[in-house]
């Protein structure tokens, strides 16, 4: 077994100091298991893309050393694939192999236990979070146990979206889909009455969209359209000039407005390609996104209440955009998944890309979530959100996972801090 250590462990973005100071890392899952089974309190650590404690606890394990094959079954139309492993991967895999996944989200360097813990999105009015494509997970348990749950049996919609708080993910099994193509197009200056206007045409104008701008100025930066057609689907590339009052751009575009992020980061704009380099906003083999000079929030709306929260947010945008690297509005559709921003109906995700100015981003966020109290709104749980903030509000099947938690982890072991703060799943099985 290996160890990672230095002076201080932190997440991707440096805004959390863990409270170890080194990570476990096994070099094969019956190591893995024997480090679970003998430890009090342990969590896993993925590529450290939350911007919360979420990950925290005494003891951290990393399984990026343990080699596990990919295993593509055409026939089931599945691929099962390491939990470590990171999206933009798998993605490549599947592509070489003639398949896909339904979606991406913004960054594919982030890992699939990560993202399928923390119910992570991409963009579409009819696709799913990502970890709607989950049909099985293999995990260690809290006695050290190797086990599976899949879909069809009594706890898997609570065990996908599971916060990292009923084991140690080691492999899961994704469905898969033909290969496909994806077109994508920028559009800018659009108003924000035209999108405020035209919310649903805007938002249902292609497989996979996303606005990006700032909230005090009348218009926004950029809109971007993704939409996707068969490989052996033979179809232009030509776009309409200009589209909800905005004009189509040709040259290279950048998702953070004057930030410091690097200048070839973007995948490739105005031309049909795999949804592989497509689908996602940053390419995989270059720094992600402003490159961790960053703090991260989210918060989740009911799709019908889009454009109220929208408005009721503007209002705040004299003191947020000081702050701001950008903002991004993205739709995604529904699912029965616990802990998903999407249980029980379309969700419209709220997203803001903060500078590290953490002081003053804590101080703005309770007027952000007071603003939006009144459409009962979640939380990414990865991202930041005030100590005050009632997750429970929101998702209402908390309690069913509090009880699934204390039932599959009875001794607490894999808890934190966090869920014991912020998700109510203390008592005297946490204890």
């Amino acid at each position: 077994m290996a160890l990672s250590s230095q002076n201080a462990i932190t997440n991707w973005a440096g805004n959390v100091i863990f409270t170890p100071s080194e990570v476990l890392r096994p070099t094969d899952v019956a190591e893995a298991q024997q480090i679970v089974a003998d430890a009090p309190r342990i969590r896993a650590l993925g590529t450290g893309h939350s911007f919360n404690d979420i990950a925290d606890a005494p003891q951290l394990i990393s399984l990026r050393d343990v080699v596990s094959p990919f295993e593509l079954d055409e026939a089931a139309r599945t691929v099962t694939v390491p939990g470590a492993a990171p999206y933009g991967a798998v993605a490549a895999f599947l592509q070489e192999h003639g398949w896909a996944l339904h979606n991406l989200g913004s960054l594919p360097h982030i890992s699939v236990a990560g993202a399928t813990a923390t119910g992570t999105h991409g963009s579409g009015d009819g696709n799913g979070v990502l970890s709607t494509a989950v049909r099985g997970i293999e995990r260690i348990g809290a006695d050290g146990e190797l086990t599976w749950v899949r879909a069809g049996e009594p706890d898997f919609d609570g065990s996908v979206v599971a916060l990292g708080a009923l084991g140690v993910i080691t492999r899961i099994r994704f469905a898969i889909e033909p290969t496909y193509d994806v077109t994508q197009q920028v559009y800018t200056g659009m108003s924000w009455d035209v999108f405020l206007e035209e919310f649903d045409e805007i938002m249902g104008a292609a497989y996979s969209v996303s606005v990006l701008g700032r909230w005090s100025v009348p218009t926004l930066s950029t809109l971007w359209l993704k939409q996707r057609a068969l490989r052996d689907q033979v179809g232009s590339v030509d776009a309409a000039q200009h589209l909800f009052g905005a004009e189509r751009v040709t040259e290279e575009v950048h998702a953070i407005i004057d930030g410091d992020a690097p200048d070839d980061n973007m995948t490739p704009l105005g031309t049909s390609g795999a949804w592989s380099g497509r689908l996602a906003h940053f390419r995989f083999d270059r720094a992600p996104s402003a490159g961790g000079d960053e703090i991260q929030s989210e918060f989740f709306v009911p799709r019908a209440a889009a454009v109220d929260a929208l408005r009721a947010i503007r209002p705040l945008g004299d003191r947020i955009d000081p702050l701001l690297h950008v903002s991004e509005f993205r739709t995604f559709a529904g699912d029965d998944l616990w802990l998903s921003g999407g249980e029980g109906g379309g969700r419209l995700a709220i997203h803001f890309t903060w500078r590290q100015r953490p002081a003053e981003v804590a101080a703005i966020l309770p007027d952000i979530e007071a603003a939006l109290r009144p459409f009962t709104p979640r939380a990414h749980w990865g991202k930041v959100y005030s100590t005050a903030f009632d997750q429970a509000a929101g998702f209402r099947r908390l309690g069913d996972f509090a009880a699934l938690a204390a039932r599959v982890d009875p001794t607490a072991k894999f808890r934190n801090d966090h869920l014991d703060r912020v998700l109510a799943v203390s008592g005297s099985a946490a204890q």
